[in-house]
């Protein structure tokens, strides 16, 4: 199987590259615009100079069977585009784009090509995340801080936040019929944002604090007088009586433990077996994220 990798920033290199690198029959193929990067990259995953390419085009030249897209959030609608219209099941790194608008399109082009589109959603497949899902969740509160770090709205919730919104909808135990946001702004920078989701019988509250004084990820589900705590995705506690702790193996590799890995082998064994994967649920969280972008401008007076 011969697969592409576009963008060799942190996410790639770090979290990305040491599992496609790792699973056997996988060709793999490397774009960036940078030379040195390249290089760099390809040496360190001793990727032979045929598989190296500084251009899309040359990318697309290979015959790709599918690929994965972790260039800044800025390229992805004409990156996507361009595989898709190629025939390309793609995997996208969170977000499919900055407006909704594109992002809406890149569904409606997948769907026309009948081509999977996967977003990186790792926190769905992350084994602390996803032992949630089987706890009550009568509450659900998920906070995930930064220190220093006040954004422009838009791109914060859309590179960020959007963990948080997708994490929420993938927890909620029904349908939500009410959404409250919340936000702070000062001098066009987004401190912090609560996003609250509401409906039959449960509450879920989403924070992000970028004043917070530390990096942090707490996840806690609640209900019948039980709880689930998930720490930076590597501590699970669960408190009934006395709380009992579950801590992350010395061996279990990072990627693994925040669910990255699992997704790709998702992506991969549909793309094997034939099936298609819709983007129509990532999408919906793109909506909501636009929805918590507007009230936030609103409130504090931006265009």
């Amino acid at each position: 199987m011969k697969v592409g990798c576009i963008g060799l920033g942190d996410i790639a290199r770090k979290a990305y590259l040491p599992v496609l690198g790792a699973l056997p029959g996988i060709e793999l193929h490397l774009q960036t615009r940078n030379p040195e990067t390249l290089a760099r990259t390809a040496d360190g995953f001793h990727i032979p100079p045929d598989r190296r390419h500084t251009t899309l085009d040359s990318l697309l030249g290979q015959s790709l069977d599918a690929a994965f897209v972790h260039a800044a959030t800025v390229a992805h609608p004409e990156i996507v585009t361009r595989l898709l219209e190629a025939g390309v099941p793609t995997y996208v790194d969170k977000p499919l784009a900055y407006e909704l608008a594109d992002s809406e399109r890149l569904v409606e082009l997948a769907e026309r090509r009948g081509r999977s589109l996967a977003v990186g959603f790792n926190r769905r497949h992350a084994p602390g995340y996803a032992q949630c899902a089987d706890h009550p969740r009568e509450l659900i509160l998920m906070q995930k801080n930064r220190a220093g770090l006040p954004e422009d709205p838009r791109t914060m919730i859309l590179d960020d936040f959007i963990h948080v919104v997708d994490t929420l909808r993938f927890l909620v135990p029904g349908p939500v019929d009410d959404i409250t946001v919340r936000a702070r702004t000062e001098g066009g920078l987004l401190h912090h944002v609560v996003l609250q989701l509401s409906g039959d019988g449960f509450t879920a509250l989403g924070v992000m604090n970028r004043l917070s004084g530390s990096a942090e990820e707490i996840l806690e589900v609640s209900g019948q007088d039980s709880k689930r705590q998930v720490v930076n995705l590597a501590e699970v506690i669960d408190h009934k009586g006395q709380p009992t702790v579950r801590r992350r193996g010395d061996w279990v590799p990072v990627a693994r433990q925040r669910g990255i890995e699992q997704a790709v082998l998702v992506f991969l064994d549909a793309v094997r077996a034939g099936r298609v994967l819709s983007a129509r649920d990532a999408l919906a969280t793109h909506e909501l994220c636009e929805r918590v972008v507007r009230t936030v401008r609103e409130r504090s007076g931006a265009a």
